[in-house]
């Protein structure tokens, strides 16, 4: 399932590196041309309130043309370099999420 990819900035075929911090998460919108938001859902414990609070993040990351992840898929992410204004995550796989 592997598309032409002569993308620049994809982590296999081009010269980007991944480095630092692996995540997964679901796919939410992938309107933007080379870019999806992925949501993560985060849990954190409130010390204070001793109470433990759920939210969630969107991520925006590169989404090369070899890989071409769709809304509501899940996918792995890896930390790259600052690729754009807002985005220093790229895709790197599709993973075997719910």
């Amino acid at each position: 399932m592997e598309a032409k990819c002569e993308d620049k900035k994809c982590f296999k075929h081009g010269g980007l590196k991944v480095r630092g911090e692996t995540l997964s998460g679901r796919v939410v919108s992938s309107k933007s041309r080379h870019t999806v938001i992925v949501e993560r859902q985060v849990v954190q414990y409130l010390s204070k309130y001793r109470k433990w609070a759920k939210g969630k993040s969107h991520i925006a990351a590169h989404n090369p043309p070899c890989i071409n992840a769709a809304v509501g898929q899940m996918v792995d992410l890896a930390e790259t370099r600052k690729i754009s204004k807002t985005k220093a995550w790229t895709v790197v796989g599709l993973s075997k999420g719910e």
